[in-house]
């Protein structure tokens, strides 16, 4: 049982104001005044008997306690948005056939997911997935033999398709653990070490060649590996670093424990991963499935990502419609 004074809304107030650090952000945010929310704030303390936000500083900043308690409450109010989209999840039983295609960084956990909460609507259906890395997703998408695709941009606008942005993806440096601070720092291990790159007709290996070429940095042309888990093995195992972004990362967690991740010591980038849907769709399907991706990466990718990676905060996040 809640503590009396600890509301769904109080909780929903905390975690606004501690994502933006005003009050007047925050009742933006929530659709509440900004009396209002300093009132919900004001419970919430009174009822945990302990102060979550130092009022004295502007921008806002947490308490200990508050930071403690932050990551219940995001967890909690996760939980509760994905159980609320789940039951309000798109009424697909008016669908003949869905083709869904997924970009393969999500094959491990979410894909999954997400096909059985589709699945669920789908009593009459024909459904038929393909999981790819993005330029074969997109394509498939550009041909219309998919019907939505969720991949990373190309930043491009492509006639006769919505995009609906879902994440912010950062860019990071990878290497063996302990091979940072054996060359000197990452500097030095960027020059000692070759880069690891991605196929450059891949995607994200198209886009992390591009900015290296706008900061003018050049690396010896040694090692171009298609594969994702075969670059991060290759890295654990010593044979260079690379440039990979947290939900790449994340696919790679049995060998957590053999790599460190950096940011990136020249100007951050970043990737934008969208759902796409053609714009001859006339219902809200769309919308529903980016809806429930959105809280899906969120708890499944995100969060634990942050507890990996603290420093991605406000970096690696959902982007909202």
């Amino acid at each position: 049982m809640l503590i009396k004074g600890v509301t769904l809304r109080g909780l929903e107030v905390f975690e606004a104001l501690a994502s933006s650090g005003s009050v007047a952000r925050a009742a933006e945010i929530t659709g509440l005044s900004q009396p209002a929310v300093s009132q919900q704030m004001r419970n919430l303390e009174t009822a945990l008997g302990t102060d979550l936000v130092d009022h004295g500083r502007r921008p806002m900043q947490l308490t200990p306690a508050g930071r403690t308690y932050l990551q219940r409450t995001q967890t909690v109010l996760a939980q509760l948005r994905l159980a609320q989209s789940e039951l309000t999840v798109m009424d697909l039983t008016h669908l003949s056939t869905l083709s869904l295609g997924i970009i393969d960084d999500f094959d491990n956990d979410l894909t999954p997911r997400l096909v059985t909460m589709l699945a669920e609507s789908l009593s009459r259906c024909r459904f038929k997935l393909t999981t790819a890395p993005s330029h074969e997703i997109s394509a498939e998408m550009e041909a219309r033999r998919l019907h939505i695709a969720i991949a990373a941009s190309s930043g491009g606008v492509a006639k006769g398709i919505i995009e609906y942005p879902l994440v912010r993806d950062p860019f990071i440096l990878v290497c063996q653990r302990g091979a940072a601070a054996k060359a000197g720092g990452v500097a030095a291990l960027m020059k000692a070490e070759p880069l690891l790159r991605y196929d450059r007709e891949q995607r994200i290996g198209a886009q992390i060649e591009a900015h290296l070429a706008r900061q003018k940095l050049e690396f010896a042309e040694r090692f171009e590996i298609g594969a994702h888990l075969s670059l991060m093995t290759l890295i654990a195992r010593g044979m260079g670093w690379g440039l990979t972004t947290p939900l790449g990362y994340m696919r790679a967690g049995r060998l957590h424990d053999q790599l460190e991740v950096h940011p990136v010591p020249f100007k951050p980038f970043s990737r934008t991963i969208s759902l796409f849907a053609g714009s001859d769709w006339a219902d809200t399907v769309p919308r529903d499935v980016a809806r429930t991706t959105r809280m899906l990466v969120s708890e499944m990718v995100i969060s634990p990502a942050l507890q990996n990676l603290p420093w991605l905060e406000g970096e690696l996040r959902v982007l909202e419609a």
